[in-house]
């Protein structure tokens, strides 16, 4: 009995130890100040040194959001009945949707099964047909494909109209450029649709399967896919979990590998964090809130060393609010799982949560 009982002490000393090593006090008042302001509802995880050393959520909707919720749950089929926020909890999560499909393809890259040089064209001849043969995988996840794209919201609303992905490639077929590939970035879908459809090519399988067999299920996310849409939105139609984005997290922190599992090549993360925007690119759109961030594959750069301008910081903020994020200088990750349309104020309610995190586990 003594003996049992010095074990529960040592265990119990540890875990207060490892708990007492950070103050999250100030990052705590954050999100009971700000989350009003982002939806009523939010979830914020940290992840440092092999563990979760912060899981948070808070539920503080008012009238007008409840109400703005259940007309949404009913325009969408949905159970109408409003859930508080948990690390379970599944929602859209819009552009963070980016990394995710990057990261798929770059699967393809790693077996030398596709080239990030390769042109489109060889794959998916409507769009040689329309002039746009040249683009290269490395354009279509950077941004860079030269492609003159209808506003964002406007494009997503006919994307989820397309019956298939040949369809979906069709119509961006037809889409006017703007400027030569590699020479002007425009945050859209276009890109990545492109991509998607060259996997799909390559193994014959749907974009869906590729993702489940070679990041969902490697990584243990359950509770992430890409809809029930008739055709997969590699650029922004993924569904997860706050739990589920930090698996896929901790794969890119740890420089492709989870749980002693190889999922992606050193050499590939690296390749995703190069900011592919340069002087001489022109930015014919970018969204007001990745501010004056670079842009790599299907990630933004959103800090660099002074001394060395390597990438520190990289992440791909969602439509709807939730900001991934993976901190390379600070050795750490971080998720925020919010959903609210409202944009002003994002960039910088971004890097004051992420400066107030640094703080936190210094």
């Amino acid at each position: 009995m003594v003996r049992k009982l010095l074990i529960i002490s040592a265990v119990c000393f540890i875990t207060i130890n490892v708990t007492a090593q950070y103050n999250f006090s100030k990052v705590d008042n954050w999100l009971n100040e700000n989350t009003s302001q982002m939806g009523g509802r939010a979830v914020l995880m940290i992840y440092k040194d092999g563990k979760f050393i912060y899981d948070h959520a808070v539920n503080d909707m008012n009238l007008r959001e409840k109400w703005i919720e259940k007309k949404f749950a009913e325009k969408q089929n949905k159970n109408p009945e409003i859930q508080n926020y948990t690390d379970t909890t599944k929602i859209a999560i819009a552009s963070c949707s980016k990394w995710l499909s990057a990261a798929l393809v770059m699967t393809f890259v790693d077996e030398g099964k596709l080239n990030l040089s390769d042109t489109v064209g060889k794959f998916l001849p409507v769009l040689s047909k329309n002039g746009k043969g040249n683009i290269t995988i490395s354009e279509c996840l950077s941004h860079l494909t030269g492609i003159k794209e209808p506003p964002l919201r406007e494009s997503i609303k006919s994307m989820k109209e397309i019956n298939s992905m040949d369809e979906a490639i069709e119509d961006i077929a037809a889409l006017p450029m703007e400027g030569e590939p590699g020479t002007v970035f425009h945050y859209s879908n276009a890109g990545l649709q492109i991509a998607g459809a060259v996997l799909e090519k390559i193994s014959g399988k749907s974009f869906e399967t590729l993702f489940a067999q070679r990041i969902a299920i490697p990584l243990d996310m359950k509770n992430t896919d890409f809809g029930k849409g008739k055709v997969a939105l590699p650029a922004g139609g993924a569904y997860s979990t706050s739990i589920d984005y930090m698996h896929f997290l901790e794969m890119i922190f740890n420089k492709g590998v989870y749980n002693g599992k190889r999922i992606s090549s050193e050499k590939s993360i690296a390749e995703m964090q190069l900011n592919r925007i340069n002087k001489n690119v022109k930015i014919a759109y970018s969204p007001a809130e990745a501010g004056d961030f670079g842009y790599g594959f299907g990630e933004w750069i959103m800090e660099t060393s002074a001394v060395n301008n390597l990438t520190e910081t990289v992440t791909s903020p969602g439509l709807f609010g939730s900001f991934p994020w993976v901190d390379n200088e600070n050795k750490y990750c971080g998720f925020l799982m919010t959903f609210y349309l409202k944009n002003q104020g994002r960039n910088e309610r971004y890097k004051t949560l992420k400066s107030l995190v640094d703080e936190s586990i210094k």
